[in-house]
């Protein structure tokens, strides 16, 4: 799993580029420790079915509310109305609480107050949408990859916000290895 959108909602909907990234509670739980959402020492053994069949469906609905807005934010359909609407309802729950405690060694560290609770984190993913959502300067950096055959979604926060790729590494080592092969070819039918 890749955690570099530049935001949690957006590192949400790259959770199915380019297959479920969330099939099950178990591989739900990976993507929550990675994306930071609960802290390391934190056991998080209720994740189960339930629990990623609703991440997948918000995924969904952010997935759907993003790409409208790439598309111009034109006059939204009823299923981005009705997104928009699950998001919020979402958003508006109570957030995860942090705390600190101390561990083993005697040093600070944070862990969830009262246990996780998956309506607490889908309310903390929502509200990473709604703020990304609302806010002009982050949606002016929203970008579509440009690889072939990649739909992953991120924030361009290059210097010269040129970014085509969702990772130079990947995405784009593809793109150029596929432009050099097109010039050899090109060079050698000479």
């Amino acid at each position: 799993m890749r955690f570099d959108s530049g935001r949690v909602c957006l590192d949400l909907v790259a959770t199915f580029t380019p297959h479920e990234g969330i099939p099950d509670g178990d591989e739900l739980r990976v993507w929550l420790a990675g994306a930071g959402l609960v802290p390391d020492r934190t056991p998080l053994a209720r994740v189960g079915p339930d629990w990623a069949a609703a991440f997948r469906a918000l995924r969904g609905d952010v997935e759907t509310l993003v790409r409208a807005e790439l598309a111009g934010g034109a006059a939204p359909s009823a299923s981005t109305a009705n997104a928009l609407a699950r998001v919020n309802a979402l958003a508006a729950g109570p957030p995860p609480g942090l705390c600190a405690v101390r561990d083993q060694e005697g040093h600070l560290v944070r862990e969830l107050c009262g246990g996780v609770e998956c309506g607490a984190l889908l309310a903390a993913v929502a509200r990473d949408a709604v703020e990304l959502l609302t806010d002009p300067g982050d949606l002016a950096l929203l970008r579509a990859c440009e690889g072939d055959g990649c739909t992953r979604v991120y924030l361009d926060t290059s210097r010269g916000h040129r970014r085509r790729w969702c990772s130079s590494e990947l995405c784009g080592n593809r793109e150029r290895v596929a432009r050099h092969r097109r010039r050899a070819l090109a060079s050698g039918s000479r």
